[in-house]
């Protein structure tokens, strides 16, 4: 059996996913990345391979994407994140139908995509000037209520009252406010749901300027949040698909990739 590894090393986690060469997922692992990108993108390769119990020489092709790509010497090529998460997010929403518009909110940047009726981007849009609205502001407001954040779904639904008005644009600021409102008595519950919003808000914005196509589909960390899905189904007005795994849409991608390009490379042509 072939198999082929994705690597997608981000700003703040690496998600490496191997494949075999039917494009059947046969695992992926994430891990912090930490100071050292390169080093800790072997690391999480060679772990991950252990598990598995396959060894290194029979991963055929390496396809590495996202922040760091370019340092992953071993790649066999490297993509951009964009590409890698459309290829990513039309494989694993099979079972959902047709996806025309991606949102991703990773740690430190939120995108949205959008797709054509053959699944290649046509537009996308990114904001990464301020962690509002991604992965790191949600660990923060978790860490300012002292709660953690695999708690924040559960205590999005038991909010009681009208979501909080949360308007800072800027995580520092938003922080401030979140602080605010725990001193004015208001419930950890009821500022998590504005929290929610107000992220739901952005991304709605965001999604806005690719324009907004049935078929949307969530991925990266904070999809697992469901408080944080009610809140944007809410906002764009539509149910979204989030994948059984969605931090690791961007890896599959480059991992699929990766096998069309070693057929390709090995075909004669």
């Amino acid at each position: 059996m072939k198999y082929f590894a994705g690597i997608d090393i981000g700003s703040t986690a690496i998600k490496i996913t191997i494949i075999d060469e039917n494009k059947e997922m046969v695992g992926h692992r994430i891990s912090g990345s930490g100071s050292m990108f390169y080093k800790y993108a072997q690391q999480t390769l060679g772990d991950l391979l252990k598990d598995l119990n396959i060894s290194d020489e029979d991963v055929c092709y390496r396809v590495a994407t996202g922040y760091g790509r370019k340092l992953f010497k071993e790649a066999d090529e490297n993509i951009s994140e964009i590409t890698a998460n459309a290829i990513g997010a039309v494989a694993a929403a099979k079972e959902f139908g047709a996806i025309k518009t991606i949102i991703n909110i990773g740690g430190q940047d939120s995108k949205a995509i959008s797709l054509d009726d053959q699944g290649n981007v046509v537009n996308f849009a990114m904001n990464d000037r301020c962690a509002a609205g991604t992965g790191k502001f949600l660990d923060a407001c978790a860490m300012n209520l002292e709660i953690g954040v695999e708690e924040l779904g559960e205590r999005h639904f038991n909010a009681t009252g009208t979501p909080l008005s949360i308007n800072s644009t800027c995580a520092v600021f938003a922080e401030s406010e979140i602080i605010g409102l725990l001193g004015n008595s208001h419930s950890v519950e009821d500022i998590v749901s504005g929290v929610h919003y107000s992220i739901a808000k952005r991304i709605v914005k965001l999604v806005k300027r690719v324009g907004v196509k049935e078929g949307i589909y969530f991925d990266g960390g904070p999809a697992l949040n469901g408080g944080l899905v009610n809140a944007i189904e809410n906002e764009i007005g539509q149910k979204i698909f989030i994948p059984k795994h969605p931090q690791v849409t961007t890896s599959f991608g480059a991992a699929i990739l990766g096998v069309d390009s070693y057929n390709y490379q090995n075909s004669g042509l």
